[in-house]
């Protein structure tokens, strides 16, 4: 019997591949970051030839060093970041990827608002709009594109054109699609009213058939396996939305579990058993058929202190030590004041105001690159914390949480996380979280788990835990207050600096 399972994980950046015994240790991993195209401000685009060329890349490389047949995977799982928009054109043929931290529809957002529009989404799909969600997208790109719009045949997510290329097969599946407002989430298929609230009627033929993340999308064809090394006729599970692979790959499957990921975006997400909450909170449906998750996300996480790594530490530092493993040693050298420097982290927008600009508040002359650092980390947390305090209004309740993305690789800021957030935070062996939870599809589609949970419990292994530190509560809590209080403030001022900028470029806003 097979006895490994190949895990893909396709992010905004990078996409890995990781082999996976079925006791979840990890045999081999490759990853390879690709580029993104930025043609205009707001525009972020990837090309989808490279994108393929990439994932044929690790995967030769992963099977290569893990040293196995290829007959010996049973099955492979991919996992990928939701929304933006991925399509092909009718030929079936790669026509754009647009990436989840796009702000190019943020007018068409604020025209909705003023129309109503999220008012009539959210009671089926429990969504409302937002710049870089996939009905969004497609709908500014009939509206401002409309000779690229004639040529698409295909709407669908990252994992869903990785799945594509590797099986011919045209899906998606009930995370990514429910993910994206684009399900009737309680009923679990299309809902051509919620596609007309939209400006999306004539575009139901543009989305896929539907499958569940453990069912089999297709086997790998001939002419990939002799590309990647892969065996022919191996199955391949529809997959999941990133957030919700990584949550299962984590450790969180049971009701009322959290998982709060910070990774390119903020993930906070709670199990529930049922999509009705007492709040406007973002809802996809689970890995499994009947539960679902209460989320609230915007990409304000550790996209920033990648950001602040590349443009003043690569290359500055002793090379011998990663450049973020220097930054949060600088960061957890400074000992926290209470007039320390405050971050926003909005590189590329806030949830619902894709005016917003991040920035550092209240500098002074003996403030460091430590206090800078440390600012960013805890700014980070903040946001989190703002997403975590909609989702408890609304009435999901937890008690703890599980750290996972590249922020969980940290030894400070999974404790500046448990602080500021008020509650014990885990941290999973795995740090392919992403992956191990496709790979866990793919063992439970191919029936080596019975379920999503004892797949799960097979393959997770718990590593650090960090419990709140009670003298550090009025800090944050003061902190986190003069951070709300700032960021409403310059609320107008992003929006003139951000019209300015439309203006000089000549850009509609």
């Amino acid at each position: 019997m097979p006895k490994y399972l190949l895990g893909l994980d396709a992010g905004n950046t990078v996409i890995k591949a990781v082999i996976f015994d079925l006791d979840g240790r990890e045999l081999a991993h490759a990853g390879q970051e690709g580029k993104s195209r930025m043609p205009r401000p707001g525009h972020v685009e990837r090309d989808l030839g490279e994108f393929w060329e990439n994932a044929k890349r690790v995967i030769a490389a992963c099977l290569e060093k893990a040293g196995i047949a290829a007959s010996d995977i049973a099955a492979i799982g991919c996992a990928g970041h939701g929304n933006g928009l991925y399509a092909l054109d009718r030929d079936g043929e790669p026509l754009i990827g647009i990436q989840s931290i796009d702000t190019r529809a943020t007018g068409l957002v604020e025209e909705w608002a003023a129309q109503g529009v999220g008012d009539r989404t959210y009671p089926i799909g429990r969504q409302r709009p937002w710049p870089a969600q996939t009905p969004t997208l497609l709908a500014w790109l009939k509206r401002s594109e409309p000779a690229l719009f004639q040529r698409i045949g295909t709407v669908f997510f990252a994992k869903d054109f990785v799945v594509n290329r590797l099986t011919g097969k045209r899906i998606s599946e009930m995370s990514d699609m429910s993910g994206a407002g684009l399900l009737d989430l309680a009923a679990r298929r299309y809902d051509r009213t919620l596609m007309e609230a939209y400006g999306l009627g004539d575009c139901m033929d543009l989305l896929p058939p539907l499958i569940e993340s453990a069912d089999i999308a297709g086997t790998v064809t001939q002419a990939v396996a002799l590309e990647t090394g892969l065996a022919a006729g191996t199955p391949v599970v529809g997959g999941l939305f990133d957030v919700v692979a990584s949550a299962l790959g984590s450790g969180v499957s049971r009701t009322g579990s959290a998982s709060v990921i910070a990774g390119t975006w903020s993930i906070n997400q709670v199990v529930i058993d049922g999509p009705d909450l007492d709040g406007p909170v973002f809802m996809s449906s689970t890995f499994d058929r009947t539960r679902y998750m209460a989320m609230e996300n915007s990409a304000t996480s550790a996209a920033n202190l990648e950001w602040l790594v590349r443009e003043f530490f690569e290359g500055t530092h002793d090379e011998s030590v990663s450049p973020f493993d220097a930054c949060c040693a600088l960061g957890a050298a400074v000992t926290p004041a209470a007039d320390d420097p405050l971050y926003h982290p909005y590189l590329y927008g806030a949830q619902q105001d894709g005016h917003a600009r991040a920035g550092f508040y209240g500098m002074a002359g003996w403030h460091t690159k430590g206090h800078l650092i440390r600012a960013l980390l805890e700014g980070v947390a903040f946001g989190h914390r703002q997403h975590i305090e909609t989702i408890r209004k609304a009435g999901a309740r937890f008690e703890e949480a599980v750290l996972s993305g590249g922020g969980s690789r940290s030894m400070l800021w999974p404790q500046i996380f448990a602080d500021v957030l008020g509650v014990p935070v885990s941290v999973a062996v795995s740090r392919e979280t992403g992956a191990l939870g496709a790979a866990i599809a793919a063992g439970t589609g191919v029936g080596l788990f019975a379920d999503f949970t004892e797949g799960a419990n097979a393959m997770v292994r718990g590593d650090r835990h960090y419990r709140p530190n009670a003298a550090m509560a009025a800090h944050y809590s003061r902190r986190y207050a003069l951070y709300a209080d700032i960021a409403a403030a310059m609320t107008p001022l992003w929006r003139r600096l951000s019209m300015t900028d439309n203006a000089a470029t000549g850009v509609a806003a």
